[in-house]
């Protein structure tokens, strides 16, 4: 049986949605960071207003996962607050969230996007890797995390040809 999953993007509508998922995973698996809380409480002003994308994931109406397109410098965005219900997961629900994010990314000209992750978080790592995000291994790496959750960041190069993401 497959889920009828709509993604929706750019809505404020789902604000508190898209906190309540986040601040769950987060605080069960870790604690939250005050630029967690920061930008949990005002995505308009973070990520909305900086050109970014909040992506919703609706299954008959209800909010069952989300994530972020956060805009960075020089043609760089980062897959961030990628949050699933525990209810849903193991369905496919994060990958398609990811491959719409990837999508978006490309329609915007970006040239890569990075995320920061956790090996305390295996099935994201794998998912990241799935998709085609390679971990980013050098001096520099461990510098660029910002959270303390974190240590890992992974890169996904974006090419100049079309590629399906789930291929």
């Amino acid at each position: 049986m497959s889920l009828e999953i709509a993604i929706i993007s750019n809505t404020i509508a789902y604000e508190k949605d898209f906190r309540r998922l986040n601040e769950a995973w987060i605080s069960t698996c870790f604690q939250l960071e005050e630029s967690d809380i920061e930008l949990l409480n005002n995505p308009q002003k973070f990520i909305l207003d900086k050109g970014g994308v909040i992506f919703i994931a609706l299954l008959d109406g209800q909010v069952v996962g989300c994530c972020a397109l956060i805009v960075h410098e020089h043609f760089t965005c980062e897959l961030a607050k990628l949050a699933v219900d525990p209810n849903f997961q193991g369905q496919g629900i994060g990958l398609l969230l990811a491959s719409t994010l990837i999508k978006k990314a490309k329609q915007l000209s970006f040239k890569n996007i990075f995320l920061e992750g956790s090996t305390k978080l295996p099935a994201s790592i794998s998912l990241y890797r799935k998709l085609g995000f390679k971990e980013i291994i050098d001096e520099k790496s461990s510098d660029c995390i910002c959270h303390k959750r974190c240590n890992v960041l992974m890169e996904y190069i974006i090419t100049s040809s079309p590629v399906d993401c789930l291929g």
